[in-house]
C-alpha cells in the first residue's frame, strides 16, 4: 500500500493544527513575552494614586534580575519553593499509589463510584479546602481536641500557620492529580504478568515491587512532576496555611504585583519560576527517554 495515499495533505495538515497554535500563542506565548519584557523594564510603573502618574523610564535594564540573583534572601526563597515541591511530590505519590492501584485492580460493580470518589476533591475549591485544613490544624481543631481529649497533650500545640500545615495541606490538595496519572498508567499494564507471576508463587508484595512498580514507573514520575509544578506554582495554600510566615516565589510574585506594585521584579521572579519550570521538565524528559532506551 502506497504510503502517500494515507497521508493526508499538508494544506490540512497545516488547517488542523492552525487553531491549536493560534490558542497557544495568544494564551501562552504572548503572554510570556509580555512578561519578559516588563520584567525588563528599567522601574516599576506606580499605580499608588497618592503617587500621581509615573511614565515608565525607556530602555530596558536587568536590573530586577540583578536583585533576584545578588540577593541570598530570594536564593533561600527559590530553595525553600523547590523544597516544599519536592516534598510534597515524595509525600504525595507515595500515598496516591495504593490508591490507583487499588481502583485500577478493582473488580467491584462500585468502582466507578470509588474512582469518583477518589477524585471529587477537585470539585471543591482550593480556598475551600485550604480553610478546611486551617480549622482541622487550628489550635482548637480536631486534631487538638482529640489529643487534649485523650490526655496526650496538656495544652493545644501549633500545627497551623507554618511550613508543616503548607505542606499537609498542599499534599492533600493536590494528591488527586496523582491518583488519575497513576491510574491512566496502571489501567495499560498487562495484568497477565501479575496473574503469571502468581502462579508460579510470587507473593503480593514480591509481585508489586518486581512487576507493577517497574511498569508504572513512567506514571509514577509524571505524576510526581505534575504534583511538583503545582506545588511549586501554588499561591492559596501557602498564603493562608503559611499565616504569612512561608514565603515562596508565588507569594513574593503577589505581594510584588499587589503590594509594592513593582512590576518588573514580580516580572523577574516569574521568569525565574517559569525556568524552574522548562529545568524540571527537561530533567523529567531526559530521565523517562533514558529508562525507555534501557527498557
Amino acid at each position: 500500500m502506497n504510503d502517500h495515499a494515507t497521508t493526508p495533505p499538508r494544506w490540512l495538515q497545516a488547517a488542523l493544527l492552525a487553531p491549536g497554535l493560534a490558542a497557544l500563542l495568544i494564551t501562552f506565548v504572548l503572554p510570556v513575552a509580555w512578561l519578559a519584557r516588563v520584567s525588563l523594564l528599567p522601574q516599576a510603573v506606580s499605580l499608588l494614586p497618592q503617587a500621581g502618574p509615573s511614565v515608565p523610564a525607556t530602555g530596558l535594564s536587568a536590573g530586577a534580575y540583578a536583585r533576584v540573583l545578588g540577593d541570598p534572601f530570594y536564593w533561600w526563597i527559590i530553595g525553600r519553593t523547590l523544597g516544599i515541591g519536592v516534598v510534597t511530590a515524595c509525600l504525595a505519590v507515595p500515598m496516591a499509589f495504593p490508591i490507583a492501584l487499588f481502583l485500577a485492580r478493582s473488580t467491584s460493580a462500585w468502582r466507578g463510584v470509588l474512582v469518583v470518589l477518589a477524585i471529587a476533591p477537585l470539585m471543591t475549591s482550593t480556598v475551600i479546602r485550604t480553610y478546611g485544613w486551617m480549622v482541622i490544624l487550628g489550635r482548637h481543631g480536631i486534631i487538638n481536641s482529640l489529643l487534649l481529649q485523650t490526655g496526650l497533650l496538656a495544652m493545644p500545640i501549633r500545627l497551623d500557620n507554618g511550613l508543616f500545615a503548607t505542606v499537609v495541606a498542599l499534599v492533600e490538595i493536590l494528591m488527586p492529580y496523582a491518583v488519575i496519572s497513576i491510574l491512566s498508567t496502571l489501567g495499560r499494564v498487562n495484568v497477565e504478568l501479575e496473574q503469571a507471576a502468581a502462579l508460579l508463587g510470587a507473593r503480593l508484595p514480591q509481585i508489586v515491587l518486581r512487576i507493577i512498580l517497574p511498569l508504572a514507573l513512567p506514571g509514577l514520575l509524571t505524576a510526581a512532576l505534575l504534583v511538583f509544578v503545582l506545588a511549586i506554582s501554588s499561591l492559596v495554600t501557602p498564603q493562608l496555611m503559611g499565616g504569612g510566615r512561608v514565603f515562596v516565589l508565588a507569594t513574593e510574585i503577589f505581594n510584588a504585583t499587589t503590594v509594592t506594585l513593582d512590576w518588573p521584579f514580580a516580572g523577574a521572579l516569574s521568569v525565574v519560576l517559569l525556568i524552574l519550570f522548562g529545568l524540571v521538565i527537561s530533567l523529567y524528559q531526559r530521565v523517562l527517554a533514558r529508562m525507555e532506551a534501557q527498557a
